[in-house]
């Protein structure tokens, strides 16, 4: 089995990564270097996430066979060979190869740090630009990186003064990138503890909050309202640029140099515009400049994809309420059968005949979903605490007060490896699930945002790798410091992991090892605070960035507005129902009266 366990999680992982890109991502229309960056960025940083649970066993086998070699020398010092002592150097189901480990953490962390502080900025830049050709898009990539390129450079010379102006330390390659992992960590953790704060208390609550129907349909309501605001106004900045685009289509003529820019413009236009491109449309004898053109190409990309995603987010809110609203109704219904106003198509599926049937979906939806979504809710909110408490006391080592090192070294003392992985599998998977969640839900206006349904944009997907990118390793290292393996934390003297043994000795940097890497994190339990009492949803409400806050007169209103459009289109798609059922009625009448006419006449 050497080995079998690290080549499960390689295969597993890449296949998870490849869903969560098909399902944000259009693997069809985006562009395959877009697709392919992200794709590696998602793989690498999920890797680290699942591999460093089988680094955390090996160095409890690495202990498990000092134990192992000081028995059998002490046995065979009493010229006795037990069948015990052969079996205490039994290797386990995951035990991994010396050597492996090593040389995966350094080629799949350098290749994330390339990703993210290099290739993925220029592929950003490339994927927005609006220039026609590749040269010009390289051109546009290359000048908005420069000031980005240059801040993180001064960053890294500044750092190095700090430690050359230190005559006692000796600079070697090795503690040179010592400086750039720790700087690139530091980044990382401040923002880690940002979204891990926020992640630690919204999600149990958002589990408990949907365990009730009539929350989710109020708070689906509330979007409902502002998605509606959102689509008109994508709509109409739609309208505006085809505006443009229609002006630009009549003022250069076929024989002119820069209409085959134009025709480049027309192609990304929706059909339906394309159409109409010519008709009513004044000719403006300016002529448009080759500038004026990629600032247009670059206006259509992004009108396009903006109100792609409105018409999308649009039609899945409706089906949402929908659902809720039969919900609702199901509930009060004496048959215990679950009833959908509108079927969709997925509801004639051979798993909603046989398996889902609406008997089960009606005691799942009206009896089992509430409680177990609280129950969800109570689990999560236990760890939520013990990540807190952890944060807050692992500088401490006598005594240990972190439960997650207390439950690591309890499996360590019984050699219990499943145990070991199964513990660290579950802390860093809910610190994943806690920041990444963070990074799937947050919104920077139209810039930054991660649609569903494969509505997310080139910029936004590559945005959200170089994220991921950023905030795994310190992610990891900060879990490390909670179970005591991060001897730079601990200052203990143990085996350390091969994570821990890639990423450096910290020490040289003291004041970040010693100081920002220990008492920042503990800044965690004041922004789950200030998340629980709604302190940043309250802020954007002021701002004028509407939340859902249940106590709010501005969120009551919205929910009113939206009850009253879902209202809207339910009357709506009903009477489209209703029309297809009475042609399908009447063709159905046609055609049997004209197979019994057909039969009524004489052979």
């Amino acid at each position: 089995m050497s080995g079998a366990a690290l080549a499960v999680v390689v295969v597993v992982v890449f296949f998870l990564a490849l869903y969560l890109l098909q399902h944000y991502g259009d693997l069809r229309k985006q562009q395959r270097m877009v697709l392919f960056g992200t794709l590696l960025s998602w793989y690498l940083c999920f890797l680290i996430v699942f591999i460093l649970p089988l680094d955390v066993s090996t160095v409890g086998q690495k202990k498990y066979l000092c134990v192992c070699v000081c028995v059998c020398v002490r046995v065979r010092a009493r010229l006795y060979y037990s069948h015990s002592a052969t079996e205490v150097c039994e290797e386990p189901w995951s035990y991994i190869p010396d050597g492996v480990l090593p040389v995966l953490w350094r080629v799949v962390y350098w290749t994330s740090q390339f990703l993210t502080w290099l290739l993925l900025p220029f592929m950003q830049s490339y994927a927005r630009s609006g220039a026609f050709s590749m040269v010009g898009k390289i051109k546009t990539a290359l000048i908005e990186n420069a000031v980005y390129y240059g801040t993180y450079l001064l960053i890294f010379i500044s750092l190095l003064i700090y430690v050359a102006a230190h005559p006692q330390w000796k600079l070697t390659w090795a503690d040179l990138q010592t400086i750039g992992i720790t700087a690139a960590n530091t980044w990382g953790l401040f923002l880690l503890v940002l979204l891990l704060g926020y992640g630690l208390v919204e999600i149990p609550r958002s589990y408990w909050l949907s365990s009730s129907h009539g929350y989710l349909l109020a708070k689906t309501y509330f979007k409902t309202a502002k998605m509606a605001t959102e689509k008109a106004a994508a709509e109409e900045n739609l309208a505006d640029v085809m505006e443009e685009v229609a002006a630009v289509h009549e003022s250069v003529k076929h024989n002119h140099s820069l209409r085959k820019c134009v025709d480049t413009i027309l192609t990304k236009c929706p059909p339906e515009y394309q159409e109409e491109m010519g008709r009513n449309v004044e000719s403006s004898s300016v002529l448009p400049t080759k500038s004026g053109l990629v600032g247009l190409h670059k206006k259509v990309i992004s009108a396009v994809q903006r109100h792609g995603q409105t018409r999308v987010q649009w039609s899945v809110l409706l089906d949402q309420a929908f659902h809720l609203e039969d919900a609702a109704k199901s509930q009060s219904s004496p048959v215990r059968h679950f009833v959908h106003s509108f079927p969709s198509a997925h509801s004639h599926s051979w798993i909603r005949r046989f398996i889902y049937t609406p008997t089960l979906e009606w005691y799942w939806e009206c009896v089992l979903r509430q409680g177990f979504y609280r129950l969800l809710a109570v689990l999560l909110c236990l760890l939520s605490a013990a990540v807190v408490w952890s944060e807050c006391t692992f500088f401490s080592t006598h005594p240990v007060l972190s439960l997650f090192a207390v439950f690591i070294q309890l499996a360590e003392k019984q050699y219990n490896y499943i145990c070991i992985e199964m513990a660290c599998f579950i802390s860093i998977f809910f610190l994943c699930v806690c920041v990444y969640s963070t990074v799937f839900r947050i919104r920077v206006f139209n810039y930054f945002y991660l649609v569903p349904h494969h509505q997310t944009d080139a910029y936004s997907l590559q945005c959200s790798g170089m994220l991921f990118c950023r905030l795994t390793p310190p992610l990891c290292l900060n879990f490390l410091g909670l179970i005591h393996m991060d001897s730079a934390i601990s200052h203990q003297d143990r085996i350390q992991t091969s994570y821990t043994s890639i990423m450096g000795s910290m020490r040289v940097l003291s004041f970040i090892s010693d100081g920002f890497y220990i008492y920042y994190p503990m800044l965690v339990l004041l922004l789950c605070l200030a998340t629980f009492y709604n302190f940043g949803s309250r802020c954007l409400n002021l701002l004028g960035f509407h939340q859902y806050i249940t106590d709010d007169d501005l969120t009551s209103d919205l929910v009113d507005e939206g009850r009253e459009l879902i209202r809207r289109e339910r009357r709506k798609r009903q009477k489209d129902v209703d029309g297809g059922n009475r042609r399908l009625v009447s063709h159905f009448h046609s055609i049997k009266s004209f197979v019994s006419q057909f039969s009524k006449k004489p052979s």
